[in-house]
């Protein structure tokens, strides 16, 4: 059975502690966009394909607003941040949870004053043999 192709998302808080903090690695199919639960308020973030070389990278991206989710998009090699509300448009990408587990966003409600949200993610686990 050939190898399938996987990308590895690494980030990283670069400003605490005195070298940064890891946050989680999500290994998951290709994308160009990846949401993040709870990010913190900077962000550093490199992409490897499955064979380790970097493919896109993303130093210091500084929040745009305050939201529980974070959208990381490629454009090219490179990486861009956008804090937001999940829309529908959102359904179906990948989301990073604080320390490494990676679900599939199935539904996102919030009140319009942002202050209660209510959402749903489907995790699936495969051991390789």
């Amino acid at each position: 059975m050939p190898n399938k192709a996987i990308e590895d998302w690494s980030i990283w808080y670069p400003e605490a502690a005195s070298n940064g903090v890891w946050m989680g690695r999500g290994r998951i199919d290709p994308t160009d966009r990846l949401l993040v639960h709870a990010a913190p308020p900077v962000l550093t973030v490199e992409v490897h394909d499955g064979n380790g070389h970097r493919i896109a990278f993303g130093q210091d991206l500084e929040a745009t607003e305050e939201s529980p989710i974070c959208l990381l998009q490629k454009e090219g090699v490179a990486l861009t941040r956008r804090d937001l509300w999940p829309g529908d448009e959102h359904i179906g990408l990948p989301v990073l949870l604080p320390g490494s587990e990676v679900g599939i966003l199935q539904s996102w409600w919030n009140a319009e004053d942002q202050k209660e949200w209510r959402w749903a993610v489907e995790f699936y686990n495969r051991l390789e043999e």
